[in-house]
């Protein structure tokens, strides 16, 4: 089993499969002054060049296929495009798993379809839930591809996220409903929904070399707390009403019409304007606060990058962005008569 956990963690069957899926490291013109590698144009495809080269056991080879995020680095390794396909597949992949997916995908939910769906796709319920398990499958397999990839993850870590997925969607199943209930009923939800994430945030396990993961868990995790509380927020001031039949109301969703589409463009555009100007607003002034507090050089860009420096902003950040897709924004289509 130790053998087989090993040939998984193998760096070179992330690079087989990005050869594979026509991916090749450019030929190597050794170490320059800007740390630039090849420039024909293939090489330089956007999105996959900067891809540190290899330290250690096998660096001597052409490319081991994994990224080493702010690792100490001679050169950067490129890599040349030859499938296209693929490239842009597993690049609309990797989106799916980052800010521009959730910042889009659930407030649309939100505000074109049923709040109530975006509610439970939240906390990882879907009607019916056949039908969500397959698309949660086929979206979290193509990220997880993507991963591999653009060198992000091994074997190992694609499937070890898989089993431990599975292994808690098994376990928390029968208590999606009853978490649904507390989280509009309880008065105590908006505290623990703060408390707990930011903590676990806060207690990310350390790395030897920065890496954005620490930031990519925290922005995950403060944008869900605050949708949850845009919707205690609902509930609790009654801004929206109950649903009378059962979740989700998709059944209730009118034929598609061009004033509908131009109505739910309309909202959207309104709410991703008000979500990116309070994105930025609210990271602006955290990050002014704890540059004062920490007494940092505001133009030091490296100190984002500090603990107590990048959950806390990141947190407060991506908290306000969740209420205001939940709360604020419906509230302004109502006062725009978008509703």
């Amino acid at each position: 089993m130790a053998e087989l956990l090993w040939s998984l963690q193998d760096s070179q069957l992330v690079a087989r499969f990005q050869r594979r899926c026509g991916l090749f490291p450019a030929p190597d013109e050794g170490p320059s002054e800007n740390g630039a590698g090849p420039t024909d144009r293939e090489a330089r495809t956007p999105g996959l060049g900067h891809l540190p080269a290899a330290k250690g056991k096998g660096a001597g080879e052409p490319a081991n296929g994994l990224r080493r995020l702010a690792a100490p680095q001679a050169y950067v390794e490129k890599y040349v495009v030859k499938n296209y396909f693929y490239y842009y597949l597993f690049r609309f992949s990797a989106a799916l798993g980052q800010e521009v997916f959730y910042i889009t995908f659930l407030p649309f939910t939100h505000w074109n379809i049923d709040p109530y769906l975006s509610r439970r796709l939240t906390i990882i319920w879907v009607y019916p839930f056949v039908l969500g398990l397959m698309m949660a499958v086929v979206f979290s397999t193509l990220v997880g591809l993507s991963r591999l990839y653009t060198g992000m993850h091994t074997v190992l870590d694609v499937l070890g996220g898989i089993l431990i997925t599975a292994i808690l969607i098994v376990l928390t199943y029968p208590a999606w409903t009853l978490i649904d209930r507390l989280d509009s009923a309880s008065p105590l939800l908006p505290v623990c929904v703060l408390v707990v994430p930011f903590l676990l945030c806060y207690n990310y396990p350390a790395s030897d070399y920065y890496s954005p993961a620490r930031a990519d868990t925290t922005t995950i995790l403060a944008a869900g707390a605050g949708v949850t509380i845009g919707f205690w927020i609902n509930h609790f001031f009654q801004l929206v009403s109950e649903p009378t039949e059962s979740l989700p109301v998709i059944q209730n969703i009118p034929p598609l019409t061009t004033e509908l589409l131009a109505v739910g463009l309309a909202k959207f555009t309104v709410g991703i304007v008000l979500i990116l100007l309070v994105r930025q607003l609210v990271q602006k002034l955290s990050l002014q606060v704890l540059y004062s507090w920490f007494k940092v050089v505001t133009r030091n860009k490296e100190a984002r990058r500090r603990l107590e420096i990048e959950v806390p902003y990141k947190f407060v950040t991506y908290t306000s962005v969740g209420i205001c897709a939940t709360t604020f924004v419906p509230m302004l289509h109502r006062f725009l008569g978008l509703l």
